[in-house]
């Protein structure tokens, strides 16, 4: 692995001298975690790398969400973790991260720092150390909301760190208006959309015939998805609650998992359209996405920043139900009725006959058809990619 990218990075080098530049520019990322570990944050962090392929020599730095993990090196880019010592209010604590992180400035001396954030931590460790003349990128995914005590905690140092950034990126309009710190610093923020990664979700012959085999399950049915963690902001207590209200020609399928797997199953029992499935492989994943007729995204706070589990539902031609979430971006992902229908917070009536309302033919149909559009216009990484070239560019 180390002779690779010793390799690589000496092949990268010498290109861009044979052609003249002195000094290719330096990106050093930091997330909380990275790629293979799952999570909306840190695929955001792996598009923004892949996303400045070939125009920056770039590395990541971030916790390592196993044991024993090391350096590794992923899509040419060297990845940096840390190993964890212990969580504080979900929060990794790393003594090797501070030595790292001055290593790198030592050594590597990026010229940007692109710093994800929620990771306070770490926010105390970068406002130390990080050199004045070394622009700092700050990507504000979401403000602490759920932890209550940690947000007081860190108030001060947010208003620190957004003071230093020389740039903030938001993933919509409404996170910026809605959120208490971004829409403080509105004149040094940017919109850079998230977006979904088209190729994953390509349509292969396996997906197509478990998608087949899922409808022919479910014949006389509305297929009902939800995708995402079993956690309470996600608000599947309410989604199972809105099943509830419908007759059993509904099949409702929720994909992932979570601390609140059996507590919504057992809230479940009594409701047999109400299937858990797990984590799932991405050929199945897509045949539930191909096989279903309707999106059901249930969040319920501001945790929910985005929502790309959303994005790639309506990628697939799904309309989705959502509740109307205050400044947050999942009702800028999906347009109340334009490509599905919006409904008050927590209200498992008004999303119940939303279901029921998307079930008909050709409302699915149309919705569905402005879902995909919208994806195709706005969410594709081709559009990601642009949008931060430029955003650093300036």
């Amino acid at each position: 692995m180390g002779v690779n990218y010793i390799s690589f990075k000496f092949t990268f080098s010498k290109f861009f001298l044979t052609i003249g530049i002195s000094h290719v520019k330096r990106v050093l990322h930091i997330s909380k975690y990275y790629y293979p570990f799952i999570g909306g944050i840190e695929q955001v962090a792996r598009d923004a790398v892949r996303a400045l392929q070939g125009k920056y020599e770039q590395k990541v730095l971030c916790f390592g969400h196993e044991k024993n993990e090391d350096s590794t090196v992923i899509d040419d880019v060297e990845v940096i973790r840390c190993k964890c010592q212990c969580k504080i209010f979900s929060q990794s604590i790393s003594l090797e991260m501070n030595r790292k992180f001055k290593d790198l400035l030592k050594n590597f001396k990026p010229d940007y720092i692109v710093f994800h954030y929620p990771n306070p931590f770490f926010a105390r460790i970068l406002l130390r150390n990080i050199p004045k003349e070394t622009k700092l990128i700050l990507y504000w995914h979401l403000d602490i909301i759920r932890q209550k005590i940690l947000g007081k905690i860190f108030h001060f140092q947010n208003m620190a760190l957004l003071k230093r950034a020389d740039k903030v990126i938001a993933t919509s309009p409404n996170y910026i208006e809605g959120s208490r710190y971004l829409s403080r610093f509105k004149s040094k923020c940017t919109i850079i959309p998230n977006c979904i990664d088209e190729t994953r979700l390509m349509q292969t012959p396996k997906a197509k015939e478990l998608a087949k085999k899922i409808k022919e399950k479910n014949i006389g049915k509305t297929i009902c998805l939800s995708v995402g963690r079993l956690v309470p902001y996600k608000g599947f207590n309410y989604l199972i609650q809105s099943a509830k209200k419908l007759g059993d020609n509904y099949t409702f399928y929720i994909i992932g998992d979570g601390e609140q797997r059996r507590s919504l199953q057992r809230q479940s029992r009594n409701c047999p359209s109400v299937k858990f499935l797990g984590k799932l492989a991405d050929d199945e994943l897509k045949a539930y996405y191909i096989a279903a007729d309707i999106f059901c995204f249930s969040s319920i706070t501001k945790n929910e920043a985005f929502g790309l589990a959303l994005a790639e539902a309506m990628y697939f031609g799904l309309p989705s139900v959502t509740f109307k979430i205050e400044g947050s971006g999942v009702n800028y992902v999906s347009l109340n009725g334009e490509t599905g229908i919006e409904v008050p917070n927590r209200n498992t009536t008004a999303f119940a006959n939303a279901i029921k309302e998307l079930s008909c033919e050709d409302k699915k149909t149309f919705f569905g058809k402005k879902a995909y559009s919208r994806i195709v216009e706005k969410f594709l990484f081709s559009q990601y990619k642009s949008n931060l070239i430029t955003v650093m560019a300036e």
